[in-house]
């Protein structure tokens, strides 16, 4: 990691407008941040910069814990060639903590409140903001700050975030599942372990592949009746065993690219392939007509950009859920904010069973 040597604790001159939320009178506050993409050792630096006010809208949050998502060690790392908007950035869209102050237009009832905080930086793939969670406090719009569940910890509702809202995006953006049967690919994946859990909760007989028996046990504490390990098995072959040949009405995909031969072979006439992610292969050649003849649905899932009304009812099912004690967030990796390089390599390592947090203070 780059050791914090900028004698100017606000860091150097941006090359763009200076963001609103900076704070004038000079505050100044821990946090991580990158100047460059790359390698997590060596662009990744932890030292003291300017603390953020919240605008109009906003409120701002004392951060407890981080939570690092695959998407926030790729924007880190140039995934996709993707270029830096702002000349420096605090990384991680999602969070928990508790509100300090707030912008106007908030109300000052707010103040105290416990919340759990998701797409800190703005959508993926477009200039977003500055400013994520990785650091003692940070600045967001006042909805994306969320009363957190009283049996949630801070540790644990810093993983719902994007994982869990994709989840519910992923299993209920066709309709109720309630009898249906539901395959998770990577089902003890940070998304896939919430859409397990959703899945069952929905009413849907839940099978899923995983990379090794830790993973698997991971995958059926979380509700899957049955896990395939795709390293060892026939993945098409057990499921036509458990479906009586029939298939899957729907599947949530980790991986479209390198997995689409898989789930045309499965997905069942008029089913849904709810895809969202395609890392291994970036841009898959479309199998059109083996999905055609089925009339099946290809729907893409993107966690940071979802309608108004599936966030809702992801939230809703969210506090549903956690109020019932009935929702279960593994954190496998904890990591204090110097050792944040660890926690990006933790997280490309894909050793981690679990979500993998960053703790401050």
């Amino acid at each position: 990691m780059v050791p914090a040597d900028d004698p100017d604790p606000t860091g150097p001159t941006p090359t763009g407008p200076t963001p609103a939320c900076v704070n004038p009178a000079g505050a100044t506050m821990w946090a991580a941040w990158y100047e460059r993409t790359g390698p997590a050792n060596e662009v990744l630096t932890v030292g003291r910069m300017a603390a953020p006010e919240p605008a109009p809208g906003e409120v701002l949050v004392r951060v407890e814990a981080s939570g690092i998502n695959p998407a926030d060690v790729k924007r880190r790392a140039g995934w996709l060639d993707q270029r830096m908007a702002f000349p420096r950035v605090v990384p991680h869209s999602d969070g928990a903590g508790r509100i300090v102050a707030v912008g106007a237009g908030v109300s000052e009832s707010r103040i105290g409140e416990p919340v759990w905080l998701f797409n800190a930086q703005g959508g993926y793939g477009t200039a977003g903001r500055p400013f994520g969670t990785a650091a003692e406090y940070v600045t967001i719009p006042s909805g994306q700050a969320v009363r957190r569940p009283s049996g949630l910890t801070a540790e644990s509702a810093a993983c719902l975030g994007i994982p869990a809202l994709t989840a519910h995006r992923a299993v209920f953006a066709d309709g109720p599942v309630t009898g249906q049967t539901v395959l998770v690919s990577g089902g003890a994946g940070a998304v896939g372990h919430f859409a397990v859990q959703f899945a069952r909760a929905g009413g849907a007989r839940v099978l899923a592949t995983v990379s090794g028996p830790a993973k698997a046990a991971h995958a059926e504490a979380a509700g899957a009746e049955v896990t395939i390990n795709y390293r060892t098995d026939d993945v098409v072959e057990r499921v036509h065993a458990l479906t009586g040949g029939e298939g899957v009405d729907r599947i949530v995909e980790v991986d479209f690219g390198a997995n689409q031969a898989i789930d045309v072979a499965l997905i069942r006439p008029n089913g849904v392939i709810a895809a969202y992610s395609s890392t291994t292969v970036p841009e898959p050649a479309l199998a059109y007509y083996p999905l055609q003849f089925k009339g099946a649905t290809l729907r893409l899932v993107q966690g940071f950009n979802l309608p108004d009304a599936a966030r809702d009812a992801a939230m809703a099912a969210i506090d549903e859920m956690a109020a019932a004690n009935r929702l279960c967030v593994a954190v496998g990796g904890r990591f204090p904010l110097e050792a944040i390089a660890d926690a990006h390599a933790a997280v490309e390592s894909g050793a981690v069973i679990g979500n993998t947090v960053v703790t401050i203070g």
